[in-house]
């Protein structure tokens, strides 16, 4: 792989899809927050991650959790600049590595933007490491029980709400139902100040079996009861976290429920909300923290109908996240001024009409190498078979019956006779012809990867990423075609 894919690739670990709070659906169906397309789950090296780390020092540690069994997370680099979460437990954590193994790659399969995704582990000798996004802007408990400029607005704690009960009901659609301790240091804010919740407690707890580490007043009934975590269990936590949301502060579920049976909700309303918020909203999102905290699991609601019920309470839904946090925001990725080619211009506009256009006009004169394999090899019939699928997906493309291009492009492709980074580059364009985004970010990347010095899979990856509304990673990547392409011309 290239030096710009590789690049590219791993600015997936920064990069979040831009949605809106009602997107409900994307999350459910494997839409945009799915991001399926993010470079795979990595087993790093240990002196990779130590380098990242600084050799694990203690002024990159970001937190740390117990004295007996410490986990401590660090805030890494690689050398790429990109940063990363990195929790090593002890020695003793997982005994089992073959488990631990199996558990980070369960976990590292699930990609959403809601989550702080995992997205490595290192297993080597005693060392137990797993590698996360790295979330830049601290946690809900920091926000909401330690703030300093401004205590978190109303829209802002119901936008929380929604996500978090996106993340959960993400999760449970995976099969990942179980979540081990869910509290308000689970939950991290990125760089668009948006809250996900971190992927560390969706891993099966370890040696002792230890699910919860808070106070026994902030633990679930049944867990107490059996020492075992359910679906129900992680419900129970979520309301726990609605009354962290209402009050600003963290109060036993007893004497909140107390209070809500006595009519005496507004008690419960964080004092620095006052007068910011309507009195439905908050009886509403009380009475949905009192359901989450029902003493038999069963009458608990699941996460399908938390979301429901949250997203109709979403104020200033267009408001940015990191508008309503008051977090400084990079808006742009560069303000120098591009001169561009009529491809990038095209790209840049995400006027697919055009770019079909110039694609057509290009034929296959960049499939480089190519040809001459294409006539030693065409007498044979499995590659027969295989040119008759390009020359379909080709006349298909030419009439822009672009889910027959699909087909049969595909046909080509799967048949793995031989490699074409503009079939690629034309299938690329028939899905997001079809409005199937991902699809076609994978195969402008896989275009870069058969021919990384190829400025036209650059450019579908700027128009790929425009259409994702991700308009930084864009601009960067339509720099980097246009850049490519002057370097070409001038050799």
């Amino acid at each position: 792989m290239g030096a710009r894919c590789s690049k590219f690739s791993l600015c997936w670990f920064q990069s979040h899809l831009k949605s809106s709070v009602l997107e409900s659906s994307d999350l459910e169906n494997g839409g945009k927050g799915d991001r399926d397309l993010w470079p795979s789950f990595t087993e790093f090296g240990l002196e990779q991650l130590k380098a990242a780390t600084s050799g694990f020092s203690s002024d990159n540690i970001v937190s740390e959790h117990g004295e007996k069994a410490p986990n401590v997370v660090y805030k890494g680099k690689l050398d790429n600049g990109h940063w990363i979460a990195v929790k090593r437990f002890n020695k003793h954590a997982w005994p089992d590595s073959r488990q631990f193994l199996e558990e980070a790659r369960s976990v590292g399969t699930l990609r959403s933007e809601r989550l702080a995704n995992l997205i490595g582990c290192c297993l080597e000798g005693e060392e137990r490491l797993l590698v996360a996004e790295f979330m830049p802007n601290e946690t809900l408990a920091k926000h909401l029980f330690h703030w300093e400029a401004q205590p978190m607005k109303w829209a802002m704690r119901l936008r929380v709400a929604l996500y978090l009960a996106q993340a959960l009901e993400y999760c449970s659609s995976k099969g990942r139902a179980l979540y081990h301790d869910l509290n308000a240091y689970r939950i991290l804010f990125d760089q668009d100040g948006n809250p996900r919740l971190s992927c560390f407690g969706l891993m099966k707890n370890s040696r002792d079996g230890r699910s919860y580490s808070t106070n026994l007043a902030f633990t679930p009934p049944e867990y107490l009861r059996t020492g075992r975590v359910t679906a129900e269990s992680v419900i129970y936590s979520f309301g726990t976290l609605l009354l962290d949301l209402l009050s600003g502060k963290h109060i036993p579920p007893s004497h909140a429920l107390d209070l809500i049976r006595g009519k005496n909700f507004l008690l419960l309303m964080d004092s620095a909300l006052e007068g910011n918020f309507s009195n439905d909203d908050g009886t509403e999102l009380v009475r949905l923290a009192s359901r989450c905290l029902q003493y038999e699991a069963r009458e608990r609601p699941n996460a399908k109908s938390l979301v429901t019920s949250l997203i109709s309470l979403q104020k200033e839904t267009e408001v940015p996240s990191y508008v309503l946090m008051g977090i400084p925001h990079e808006t742009t990725a560069s303000t120098q001024p591009l001169t561009l080619t009529p491809f990038g211009e095209a790209c840049l506009r995400t006027d697919l009409t055009a770019i079909h256009e110039i694609l057509e006009k290009n034929g296959y004169k960049d499939d480089e190498g190519i040809a001459n394999e294409l006539s030693f090899q065409m007498w044979t019939n499995q590659m027969q078979d295989t040119l008759n699928s390009k020359k379909h997906g080709d006349t298909a493309f030419r009439a822009k019956d672009f889910a027959t291009a699909i087909d049969c492009y595909t046909q080509f492709i799967d048949s793995g006779t031989m490699v074409s980074p503009t079939v690629y580059a034309r299938r690329c364009l028939s899905y997001l012809m079809n409005d199937m985004l991902q699809e076609a970010l994978g195969d402008a990347m896989q275009a870069q990867v058969v021919s990384p010095e190829w400025p036209t899979a650059l450019y579908l990856q700027a128009a790929c990423l425009f259409s994702l509304g991700m308009d930084n990673d864009a601009q960067e990547t339509l720099k980097d075609g246009t850049n490519l392409e002057s370097k070409k011309k001038k050799t």
